[in-house]
């Protein structure tokens, strides 16, 4: 296995997945919350510093996907997803990383065989794959990461 694969969750709290060369799957959730006396933009680079700080860990990402939100229920939500967004592919152009936005109903329909499936739901099916994922966005990107090895046709350990 050679490829490095990045699946991310974007959101105040993002989920991840991460592939690495060997075939071996780590993941997790990150907080962007914005601190007490932190300047609007200050999630952004913690942000950016902080997918720079994945890609020194594993030397070099190959691949980035995302998961795509064509809609918010809310506004704020809306504006951390773009502005988040906005920061990961200049980051990715940049450092010239293939990327990707995958909508959320072909990971649900990946994850679930249901492209309209809760969010317990993409829990329970990433529990089923052997993952322990602390928090619904820690399993989306573990959905999405597995999406992507499917479509990169790797075989990765659990």
């Amino acid at each position: 296995m050679t490829i490095t694969i990045l699946a991310l969750d974007l959101g105040t709290t993002t989920g991840w997945a991460l592939l690495d060369g060997s075939g071996h799957i780590t993941s997790g959730s990150e907080s962007f919350r914005p601190q007490r006396f932190e300047g609007g933009g200050m999630r952004y680079l913690r942000f950016r510093r902080w997918i720079s700080e994945v890609q020194e860990s594993v030397s070099e990402i190959q691949f980035l996907c995302f998961e795509e939100v064509r809609r918010h229920v809310g506004v704020d939500a809306a504006h951390v997803y773009g502005g988040l967004l906005a920061t990961l592919t200049a980051w990715c152009e940049h450092h010239q990383i293939p990327y990707q936005g995958v909508p959320v109903g072909t990971i649900k329909k990946h994850a679930t065989g249901k492209g309209n499936a809760g969010k317990a739901d993409v829990i329970t099916a990433i529990r089923a794959r052997g993952y322990d994922p602390v928090d619904d966005n820690e399993a989306d990107a573990l959905a999405l990461l597995n999406w992507a090895i499917a479509q990169h046709a790797l075989e990765p350990e659990v």
